[in-house]
């Protein structure tokens, strides 16, 4: 139902990014989600407060800095920067960026440390654990998984330090009995129960949350041997934002907070549920509202990685369909509980089949035919049909369906609602058929009734969609020549005014051509694959001629093994490359080799041959490749390196 909320306080969040480099279109899911919801909570006449921003200490910044060559602080100014950029390309509108080297921030952090310690729920000890940089999380032997950080599956260290650690078993009770009593505090309800269950109910070991081993970060003042650890900086900034300052707290804080919703993605909820409540306990202060979790957005079915060459990048895709349509995708793609799935075809199929076939067309010939019926005036509705009511209730339960949808953060339920209100609209002008109506001069009344019916639809789908489209909305209320967006009307159809022209149709969204797109996506792929090949053939020849060696420890990390060619195939878009399925010895996999001028698929089956097994994955022309077989390579021809047959699949080469 609409509602206006004049003045009523809203303030939402999202988690702050990481620095650590360009965020990938995954990354760029969060930001587009919390902003819709912010717009539509504006729309509504709530006060609201978006704040956003990024994290900017650690041992991992500090190493990719020393990588880089630079000094952490220029190398998180520039990934900052990038990170904002996005933010503002994909049109979000942030209140506040709080980025964790602002001054008054860490000033703040350090006196929240102090605080913590002074009353006796921070103390002095020593950490000795399995530590993962990546996460910057250490970790018992029963919580690694395979051996591995549990959070990302990446090789973890033996590490021993002097740290301060927060008393979280003081508050376990208080924590249990809180979210016990706040049913909605952890959302969805799935995540309530794997946090209580999984978690805290076990028992809580008390956190470490400061380093010696790196000074990338906020010191702790008192002891200049230490750093602030992750959690007390990065979580601080939620309130640092607002003016929280250990009792002299500004204005905004005391108006704001506590935060009405944290959106976060799923693998920091433990942070969020866990560690963020404790803080607050602790220091007196009144805890979030809520803290939704949203699923991950996958390149596929796997996860987004560099490595892995399977990153898709938010500018680039705006690039190619716009930012509206950029938005509407990850919005509408993305499951409520479940992972989301983001493919070059996906995007480009949802774009011509929801934006162009379904919204584009239908204002296009709306609008068109008003010009082209009644030279653009908007007439008064004079009759009413059954098919009209029909309209009209799809139009107001749509507003209500949309405010209990978006209330519970199911945003692409949110956006399937609008699209089929559309859907219905064009549904109308099969029913009531308008060039038909057309045809009689004694049907008018009725064609001018029918077309003012279709242009207050498609204005209640310009401002149900604005919240995500924003772009969008404005575009179609310009064709309408519309100025009502009033949210809190929607009750009753008939807002748009008779008597008032519209303007020119014009196409919101042209029909991509999703095959010539996708070719020249696969060609740039191909370059990219082969410069970077080049680049690797060119250091290689430096090292050669500058007779670089290796220790045996180098060597050593290159694992070869036999494997059995068992099938073969060209791969389409590339003249280069073949795709082989390789058996291990343990398992099949897949490798991309650029050999197929030198070898048909007939000619290399069935043959053993010498993989590195232990190369990272990389994406080439679309296809993943889990490894690299051995060739030798003299003048123009390539061979492949066969094995004997009798030696089995999986024997390591040494």
């Amino acid at each position: 139902m609409c509602k206006k909320c004049d003045g009523e306080k809203f303030y939402i969040t999202t988690a702050i990014a990481y620095t650590s480099r360009k965020p990938h279109i995954g990354n760029s899911y969060e930001i587009v989600l919390t902003d819709a919801i912010a717009r539509y909570k504006r729309m509504q006449g709530y006060d609201v407060f978006f704040c956003t921003g990024t994290d900017e200490h650690g041992q991992k910044i500090e190493e990719y800095a020393k990588e880089a060559g630079v000094t952490p602080k220029e190398y998180v100014d520039k990934v900052a920067g990038e990170i904002k950029d996005i933010c503002d390309l994909l049109n979000t509108t942030y209140d506040h960026f709080i980025r964790t080297t602002d001054d008054y921030h860490e000033k703040t952090v350090q006196k929240i440390f102090k605080k913590l310690y002074q009353q006796g729920d921070i103390y002095k000890g020593e950490y000795e654990g399995l530590y993962c940089t990546p996460c910057e999380s250490f970790w018992t032997e029963s919580q690694l998984v395979d051996g591995k950080c549990p959070d990302c599956g990446r090789e973890v260290k033996k590490a021993k330090e002097e740290a301060y650690f927060l008393k979280l078993s003081n508050y376990q009770k208080q924590l249990e009995d809180f979210i016990e009593g706040n049913p909605d505090f952890i959302y969805p309800e799935g995540r309530k129960k794997e946090m209580l269950n999984n978690f805290i109910k076990p028992g809580l070991q008390d956190l470490c949350v400061s380093r010696t081993s790196f000074k990338w970060g906020i010191p702790v003042d008192f002891d200049d041997k230490h750093v602030v650890y992750v959690w007390i900086d990065a979580l601080s900034n939620y309130i640092t934002a607002l003016g929280y300052n250990c009792g002299e707290n500004s204005d905004k804080y005391r108006k704001y907070w506590p935060a009405d919703v944290h959106i976060i993605g799923k693998d920091i909820l433990r942070f969020h549920t866990i560690y963020w409540p404790i803080m607050l306990m602790a220091l007196g202060e009144p805890l979030p509202k809520q803290v939704f979790g949203h699923p991950w957005l996958l390149f596929g079915q796997d996860k987004m990685s560099k490595s892995r060459g399977n990153v898709i990048y938010a500018d680039d895709l705006v690039k190619l369909i716009g930012v509206d349509a950029v938005r509407y995708y990850l919005l509408s793609e993305m499951p409520y509980t479940s992972d989301g799935s983001i493919t070059y075809e996906t995007v480009f199929e949802r774009y011509n089949s929801d934006l162009a076939n379904t919204i584009g067309n239908l204002v296009n010939r709306t609008i068109a035919m008003t010009n082209k019926y009644f030279d653009g005036v908007i007439q008064e509705p004079d009759t009413e049909d059954f098919v009209d009511f029909a309209l009209k209730s799809a139009c107001t339960d749509t507003v209500k369906k949309v405010d209990e949808l978006i209330n519970k953060y199911k945003v692409a339920d949110t956006l399937d609602a609008i699209l089929s209100l559309a859907k219905r609209c064009n549904k109308y002008i099969d029913e009531t058929m308008p060039w038909a109506l057309a045809k009689d001069e004694e049907k008018k009344g009725r064609l001018g009734t029918v077309l003012y019916n279709l242009l207050e639809g498609i204005r209640y789908v310009a401002v149900l969609i604005s919240p995500f489209m924003p772009e969008t909305s404005d575009k179609i209320m310009e064709q309408l020549n519309c100025d009502n967006k009033d949210y809190s009307k929607l009750n009753v159809f008939g807002g748009i005014k008779s008597g008032t022209k519209v303007n020119k149709a014009v196409p919101l969204f042209s029909r991509l051509d999703t095959e010539k797109l996708l070719e020249e996506i696969y060609a740039k792929q191909e370059v990219a694959a082969k410069a970077e090949e080049e680049n690797n053939k060119k250091e290689e020849a430096v090292k050669i001629e500058g007779l670089a060696q290796i220790g045996i420890e180098d060597f050593c990390k290159v694992e070869l093994r036999v494997a059995e060619i068992k099938e073969c195939e060209p791969v389409k878009k590339s003249k280069k490359l073949l795709k082989l399925t390789i058996f291990d010895g343990e398992k099949d996999r897949t490798v991309a080799s650029g050999i197929s001028q030198y070898y048909t698929p007939d000619e290399l089956v069935g043959k053993k041959i010498i993989l590195v097994a232990n190369l990272k994955p990389a994406k080439l022309c679309g296809v993943e490749s889990q490894g690299m077989i051995l060739a030798a390579s003299h003048g123009e021809d390539v061979n492949v390196i066969f094995v004997d047959s009798e030696i089995p699949a999986g024997s390591k080469i040494s």
